[in-house]
């Protein structure tokens, strides 16, 4: 029996940064790895405008998911429009996931972070979906005003939240 194929990879461009990025990466999620690494050759320099020898791209896997890692050059830039969700089973997950993808970043609202590549972030309690699902009227309140409050998830602050607890 074949093994199920990943019809669709985010294709993440940097400037220089794939290699430093896909290790960056790799190195933060377990079952992760680099899979290849393609260098530019000399074909299509006035185009591309990279030495010859420099890397083009990173095939990686991130907990199994396949990523490609493209220098295309500083024309392009990474914005919030886009963003990877961790879904986290505990807060001590969520910190952990937290402080590594955030570190050389920024910190922002409601679980959204930027590495220090600039790709943002969602660590997510993998609850919250459910919580917010079961949640109507106040409930839907309090959560909300929880959620907008906080920075990195406090997992336990939001069941409070969502059982109407102080």
């Amino acid at each position: 029996m074949p093994i199920a194929k990943q019809r669709i990879a985010p294709c993440l461009w940097f400037d220089t940064q794939a290699e430093d990025a896909a290790m960056f990466y790799i190195s933060v999620f377990e079952n992760s790895r680099i899979k290849r690494i393609s260098r530019y050759g000399r074909a299509g320099r006035e185009v591309h405008g990279k030495e010859a020898g420099s890397v083009m791209v990173v095939d990686f896997e991130i907990d199994g998911q396949s990523f490609l890692a493209l220098n295309g050059g500083p024309h392009f830039k990474f914005t919030e429009a886009v963003s990877f969700q961790v879904f986290c089973d505990s807060q001590d997950e969520i910190d952990y996931f937290w402080s590594k993808l955030s570190e050389g970043g920024r910190e922002g609202q409601c679980g959204w972070l930027k590495d220090k590549f600039g790709l943002s972030w969602q660590v997510v309690p993998a609850a919250l979906p459910q919580i917010m699902a079961d949640a109507e009227g106040a409930k839907t309140d309090r959560l909300m005003n929880a959620v907008m409050a906080m920075k990195k998830f406090d997992l336990d602050a939001l069941r409070r939240a969502a059982a109407g607890a102080a």
